[in-house]
């Protein structure tokens, strides 16, 4: 038997019933951090609404007291959507529990506005039916331990009880704004009916934000057209009275610090009507997530940032094609929204009416193939749409999209970690897709061939598809960077991957579907029987204006950028600027192998394995000696190219902006290093991050 004094420093004891999986699960009993219900037998009592009753306040609240108990309300409301249980935080509140019994109309009504407003963001997160089910865990937890939400009272009285405390706050307000005659008393920094005022204002402001922003998520959740600016308008008032409330913050009564029996401080602070350990023994016998609940400044901010993406997300009902709306939710997701926006956006459209059920969703990415690179075979009036075969072919395929796009829609949804797990599963259902897509391209090219007015149909959707396999690989790989999961010294076949395969290949397929359009532009103005100098004005005309040609100047930017990592980090290497892992303990195979696993089932374009890295990657295979000064020479070419390729790009986004400060300052530090500054200095060099996500500054 190994008792725990035989152990040294840093050793673990190992078993074969009992390993890390058991040890993490595990629960150290009397422990108050691990054991949840130890927290329950200390300090003083933990009493229930019922038990609580007689020293509860359930009438005659002032404002102070009710500002304050409201905020608090919003603060657990707050640390509940950033992803803690309900119990340890908007379950805390009392007056939740029996909301019905509680005599104040002001405090009623917001209590059971807060307990309908749970209930539909219930709805839009964890219900698969009304959402695309895009929250996790560590997202959301949607468990309300057996409380109800009032449902005893109707969504359209619990609006009405809101609006008639709303009318008479609004009336106080008026009144205390318009009181004269007071006399002056020079010892005090306010009249009292400025500070009356200001009370009526702020509590005003809860009970009037509380009413818009849940009649704001139930008009969203109409799905109606009428509906979404009603929705707009309601988040716009919002907006407004955000303001209001963080400004009146101060208005509240203030939480007082928690003794025990013995008058020792404990972990939390309480205000009244609140008990922050009356669910602990409602917890599972788990772990139990430490909670710490959000200061009313950060809720404030919080909701002022919720709303303003909430209004953000209701835009995505103006996008028209499937394209502009993945991109739109792209981007979206690339500022990390919070789970309901998250979710919100799903339901406006995967949700809404346009892409309701898989026939609209066909059509949807028949407009969208039809966009990018207008194949034959879907043009109007095509001839080989005459064939019956050949139409059930091209029906059949886009069938056969519409799991893997809306999975592809849905992934956008996730938390970034999230994500990358789900790319990886994608990947899978493209490079099905892309074969199918190859074969129903050589079946309409055969047919088109055969026809009176053949037309070539080489690769058309094919190419389509390849576009969306390969932005997915790129955002797999640059995800690494967002989640921190590359070691430094793995930056390099990383970046080389992307500069020397992803990126030509995107590039190459963007440049495909440009000259394709241009082509059949040409094609259809040459059909269409005008003169020949107004088709050659109007063929000279569109070439100037590439339909694709921003998005592949700015790849090209991004391939070469990568370009300059890779020689930068191979440089580095070779100057012994870069710690590597001991040998024993290390093989670059197997992280490599790993890294690139999710791409060996994608078959266009072809997997790079590890013998063709180390051949195309092997300095000594160079006819000439290549020096660290050469490689940082070579870099700073790189992003020089990157540079003047991105200062071309007209009215450039803030993403653009950030990537030429990267390349700017990236530049000087490869030409400082070719001039051998700091060659000695055995610091190794810095990558800061901050500027852009996934391309560091060098720092040396």
């Amino acid at each position: 038997m190994i008792s725990f004094s035989d152990l040294q420093l840093g050793e673990l004891l190992h078993d074969d019933i009992f390993g890390l999986f058991e040890a993490m699960s595990a629960i150290e009993m009397m422990d108050p951090k691990m054991d949840a219900g130890m927290m329950c037998n200390r300090g003083k009592k933990v009493l229930n609404f019922d038990q609580a009753a007689g020293a509860l306040k359930l009438n005659n609240l002032t404002m102070e007291e009710l500002v304050g108990i409201m905020d608090s309300m919003l603060a657990c409301l707050v640390t509940w959507l950033e992803g803690h249980s309900a119990a340890q935080t908007i379950l805390t509140c009392l007056y939740l529990h029996k909301p019905l019994s509680i005599e104040d109309r002001a405090l009623r009504a917001f209590s059971i506005q807060t307990l309908k407003l749970i209930a539909i963001i219930n709805n839009v997160v964890h219900r698969v039916h009304f959402s695309a089910g895009v929250f996790e865990e560590e997202d959301f937890q949607p468990a309300l331990y057996g409380y109800g939400v009032c449902s005893e009272v109707s969504e359209v009285r619990a609006g009405g009880m809101m609006r008639e405390v709303e009318e008479e706050l609004q009336r106080a307000v008026k009144a205390t704004r318009n009181r004269q005659g007071e006399p002056w008393d020079p010892k005090m920094q306010k009249q009292a009916s400025d500070v009356q005022h200001e009370d009526a204002v702020a509590l005003f402001s809860r009970i009037r934000f509380m009413r818009l922003f849940y009649a704001a998520l139930a008009a969203i959740m109409r799905r109606e057209p009428v509906s979404i600016p009603e929705a707009e308008r309601c988040l716009a008032s919002c907006n407004e009275l955000v303001c209001i409330m963080q400004n009146t913050i101060g208005r509240g009564l203030k939480p007082k610090q928690a003794k025990d029996e013995e008058g020792n401080k404990v972990d939390y602070p309480v205000i009244m009507g609140f008990e922050p350990l009356v669910n602990q023994r409602l917890l599972p016998p788990t772990f139990p997530r430490y909670t710490r609940l959000r200061t009313r400044k950060e809720a404030m901010n919080y909701l002022e940032e919720m709303v303003a993406r909430l209004r953000h997300i209701t835009k995505i009902t103006h996008c028209t094609s499937f394209h502009s709306a993945l991109e739109f939710i792209e981007n979206f997701s690339e500022t990390r929204p919070c789970v309901l926006s998250r979710s919100l956006a799903q339901v406006l459209y995967l949700g809404g009416e346009k892409l309701w059920g898989g026939q609209a969703m066909a059509e949807a990415l028949r407009e969208a193939a039809r966009g990018f690179i207008c194949p034959p075979a879907l043009l109007p009036k095509a001839p080989v749409m005459n064939n019956t075969q050949a139409r059930d072919y091209v029906d059949s395929f886009f069938n056969r999209c519409v799991r893997p796009f809306e999975q592809l829609v849905q992934t956008c949804g996730h938390n970034r970690a999230r994500q990358r797990d789900k790319v990886a599963h994608l990947l899978e259902e493209f490079a099905m897709l892309q074969d199918e897509a190859d074969k129903v391209d050589a079946y309409l090219h055969n047919v088109l061939l055969k026809s009176d007015q053949p037309r070539p149909h080489l690769a058309y959707l094919g190419t389509w598809v390849l576009y969306h396999t390969l932005r997915l690989m790129i955002k797999y790989l640059l995800t690494g960077f967002t989640l921190e999961l590359y070691a430094v010294h793995e930056y390099h076949y990383v970046y080389w991957y992307l500069y020397e395969f992803v990126y030509v290949w995107l590039v190459s397929a963007l440049s495909r579907a440009d000259a394709m359009l241009l082509e059949q532009d040409g094609y259809d103005t040459n059909r269409g029987g005008k003169s020949g100098r107004s088709s050659k004005n109007k063929n000279r005309n569109r070439k100037k204006h590439r339909p694709y040609g921003k998005e592949i100047t700015y790849n090209q930017a991004l391939q070469h950028l990568c370009g300059g990592y890779y020689k930068a980090m191979l440089g580095l290497r070779e100057a012994g600027k870069v710690k590597l892992p001991l040998q024993e303990f290390d093989s670059e195979q197997v992280r490599y192998e790993h890294r690139f696993l999710p791409f060996s089932v994608v078959m266009t374009p072809p997997p790079v394995h590890y013998d063709q890295f180390l051949s195309m990657t092997d300095l000594s295979n160079f006819s000439q000696p290549v020096s660290p000064a050469t490689l940082f020479h070579d870099a700073r070419n790189h992003f020089f190219k990157a540079r003047s390729l991105l200062e071309t790009i007209h009215a450039p986004s803030t993403e653009v902006q950030q990537l030429l400060k990267v390349v700017k300052t990236n530049f000087v530090v490869m030409k400082l290093l070719e001039g051998g500054h700091k060659a000695d200095d055995p610091t190794r060099p810095q990558f800061d991050f901050t500027t852009h996500p996934c391309f560091p500054i060098i720092k040396i």
